[in-house]
């Protein structure tokens, strides 16, 4: 990350945060797109990736990701110090 490039802030439901004791709901990541930004979660929090991602790899399709309010997916641009925001899909019947 060069000097004075503000990196995205991630936002993580307390659902995933109970999956990852310690971690914090708001995390500072790198990252130029949604993809890159995944890969920098999961090294700064171990297994995440895993939650987000399927094989394909693709957003999984239980999870949201917005960047800046906007739904994203994994080629979407981030913006330096842009809102993440990471969202599980809401069912029920």
């Amino acid at each position: 990350m060069s000097a004075g490039v503000a990196p995205a802030i991630v936002h993580l439901p307390r659902s995933l945060i109970a999956l990852f004791p310690g971690a914090a709901r708001r995390i500072e990541v790198a990252g130029s797109t949604v993809g890159e930004v995944i890969d920098e979660l999961d090294r700064q929090v171990p297994g995440m990736r895993n939650r987000l991602l399927d094989a394909g790899p693709e957003i999984r399709t239980h999870i949201n990701i917005y960047v800046s309010a906007e739904r994203a997916g994994l080629d979407t641009a981030v913006p330096p110090g842009a809102d993440v925001h990471i969202i599980p899909a809401v069912s029920g019947g």
